[in-house]
C-alpha cells in the first residue's frame, strides 16, 4: 500500500510527521513489515530524531545552518532567493527517504524517536510524502 500525504509546513525547521506516518501504517493493516517514507522534494529532507526535548532539534538546526550558510558567494543557483542553494545542499547532506520496521501493527520507533520533515526553505508550502507499507 502507498499512501500519499500532502503536508503544509510553516517554514524552516524540523516538523514532526510521526502521527501522519503512523496513521498510514495502521490504515494498511500490516502487522509485521517495513514502512518506507519518501519525500518528493529537493529542498527538504527527512530524519528520525529525539521527540522529547525541543532543544535537541534547535541545536541540529543551528548546526546545519552554520555548516551550510546562506549568501555564500560561491553559490550560483540563487533564482529563488538566498535560501535556494543552501536548501539543496542541506537536503543532499541529509536524507529524502527513511525505512522503519513495523512491529505489531505500529512503527518500530524507540521511546524518544520521532519522524521529522526537515524544511530547509524559509517560506511555507505543501510538501508531498509517499508512505509505502509492505509485509
Amino acid at each position: 500500500m502507498v499512501k500519499r500525504l500532502s503536508l503544509r509546513v510553516s517554514g524552516q525547521g524540523l516538523h514532526e510527521v510521526t502521527d501522519e506516518v503512523r496513521a498510514a501504517v495502521r490504515e494498511s493493516g500490516v502487522r509485521e513489515g517495513l514502512c518506507t517514507v519518501f519525500l518528493q522534494h529537493t529542498s527538504a529532507s527527512l530524519t528520525i530524531q529525539e521527540n522529547a526535548d525541543p532543544s535537541a532539534r534547535r541545536d541540529l538546526e543551528t548546526w546545519l545552518n552554520r555548516l551550510v550558510p546562506e549568501r555564500d558567494p560561491l553559490y550560483t543557483h540563487t533564482a529563488e532567493g538566498p535560501d535556494d542553494m543552501p536548501s539543496h545542499i542541506k537536503a543532499a547532506l541529509t536524507a529524502t527517504s527513511l525505512s522503519i520496521p513495523i512491529l505489531d501493527g505500529d512503527l518500530g520507533l524507540g521511546t524518544w524517536q520521532g519522524i521529522y520533515l526537515w524544511e530547509h526553505r524559509r517560506h511555507s508550502g505543501a510538501r508531498k510524502l509517499l508512505v509505502h507499507v509492505g509485509e
